[in-house]
């Protein structure tokens, strides 16, 4: 077994430096494809670092890949940076606190996310350098991950093709390699299209999208007794057509999020969503337009990868925190209701624990279920790289995903010691993979079994043009 603990000195070295990344990062939350700040904050620290950069990977202006290292293995550890509409919140209060400058909020720890997988790729090479190690670390910036599938349009353009292994990482409320899960989705806007009219004085003359879209709406609820029970529909109303309730709107726009536990189920569900969106539109005498915003796939697992993850946390021990951090949390958790906390142990198949506020325990491999997951761009990666990801305690037990708590714990002690644990996790990782050729022979080696059995199309078609435009409603 290789020894990792100087690439763990190496993250330890610069941990501060990374733990300013995110927090800059924090403060400037930019939606899907608008992370210019972010992406720019990244390309910065990754030239200072001495890394070779790329920008405009797969014509996505804030993605990026920075390369380090010579011959060997290529290792990709992918960050993130983007962050949630709605979500604007100020650090370290327990209450809910809107900031006047900015309604985004960085509510899936982004932030933390990204800083971290670039002091891991950091620390990479600065062993490479050291060590002499034949190999190539490569750190990509992947916008959109909210959403956007970024990530999907990078390996449609082929930005992973010579890539060995990557490796990624979450925050989370626990720590542990779980079950590699995930759901494949697609986010489609459906336009409806009528014809305007005065509300009161010639109502019959008006054919109105709103209706279409709400009657939509009724029928897409109704599909939901009869899909799979992995499966998942959400929508949004992203243009209403104004806000006159004295005109027939003549436009209406909503936004469907179609997941499902696999691409095929995906697939079906969505035909059956597109003839609900025309049976409204038969309804009110409009049109309707579909148009694919992005896609992505289910995650497939590497066990060999997820081992090798395991075991560098049980060597590094589990993560922990101080009195302060515990106080904090608890405030949280006083703003959340019991079953949000039963629940958030739920999810990983753990037993509650009355009165835990921070997790500092390493939960057991495979751990988690399938059920109560989301998507993740991460995805489609792991179709043609083998890939692997951990979750690292990062705030308090019970906060849920994409909330204003999860945004005012981002400037936290346990946000900042979760990305460096995280950091030791993936660097360390990745030393093992660059170390152990029969290690990097078994992972692709099960990465090519499952694809002979899984033929793959990227859900991102050649066509399909990325959405850079997608938050600007």
């Amino acid at each position: 077994m290789q020894n990792i603990e100087p690439v763990w000195r190496f993250v330890e070295a610069k941990e501060a430096r990374f733990v300013e990344l995110s927090d800059e990062v924090w403060g400037t939350p930019e939606l899907n494809y608008q992370e210019h700040r972010s992406a720019a904050a990244h390309v910065a620290r990754l030239e200072r670092e001495g890394f070779k950069v790329t920008m405009g990977i797969a014509g996505l202006p804030t993605a990026m890949v920075g390369e380090a290292g010579q011959g060997g293995p290529v290792i990709a550890i992918l960050g993130e940076y983007d962050a949630l509409p709605g979500l604007s919140q100020a650090a370290g209060v327990a209450e809910r606190r809107p900031l006047p400058q900015s309604r985004n909020g960085h509510g899936c720890g982004h932030n933390m996310l990204g800083s971290a997988s670039l002091l891991a790729a950091t620390a990479v090479k600065d062993w490479l350098a050291a060590s002499g190690v034949a190999g190539r670390v490569r750190y990509f910036g992947c916008p959109a991950e909210e959403g956007g599938s970024g990530k999907g349009f990078m390996v449609r353009e082929g930005a992973f093709e010579d890539v060995d292994v990557a490796i990624c990482w979450h925050p989370s409320a626990f720590t542990g390699v779980n079950r590699p899960f995930s759901l494949a989705c697609v986010e489609i806007d459906f336009s409806f299209l009528g014809r305007s009219a005065h509300a009161a004085g010639a109502p019959h003359l008006g054919r109105s999208a709103l209706d279409a879209v709400e009657l939509m709406n009724v029928g897409a609820n109704y599909l939901r007794e009869h899909m799979p029970s992995t499966a998942r529909l959400h929508y949004a109303l992203i243009d209403s057509g104004g806000i006159a309730p004295n005109v027939v709107q003549a436009k209406a726009v909503v936004r469907y999020l179609v997941r499902a536990g696999t691409l095929g189920e995906m697939w079906a569900l969505v035909a059956r969503v597109k003839k609900v969106a025309e049976g409204a539109a038969l309804m009110t005498e409009t049109q309707v337009t579909a148009r694919q915003l992005s896609g992505d796939a289910n995650l497939v697992g590497n066990a060999p990868l997820e081992e090798a993850m395991f075991a560098n946390m049980m060597r590094l021990g589990p993560p922990r925190f101080d009195v302060a951090d515990k106080a904090y949390a608890a405030e949280i958790q006083k703003s959340l209701r019991r079953e949000d906390i039963v629940a958030a142990y739920g999810r990983f198949g753990l037993p509650p624990k009355e009165g835990e506020t921070l997790s500092e325990e390493i939960y057991p491999l495979g751990s988690g279920v399938e059920t109560s997951v989301g998507s993740t761009d991460v995805g489609t990666v792991s179709w043609v790289v083998p890939t692997v990801q951990c979750r690292v305690a990062c705030y308090a037990i019970g906060t849920p995903g994409h909330s204003w708590q999860l945004v005012a714990q981002g400037l936290s002690g346990p946000a900042h010691k979760g990305l460096a644990y995280a950091a030791k996790v993936m660097a360390g990782t990745a030393i093992d993979v660059l170390s152990d050729a029969d290690l990097l022979a078994r992972a692709q080696a099960a990465h090519r079994a499952f694809r002979a059995e899984n033929p793959f199309t990227n859900p991102i078609a050649d066509d399909l043009a990325p959405p850079l435009d997608m938050a600007a409603h």
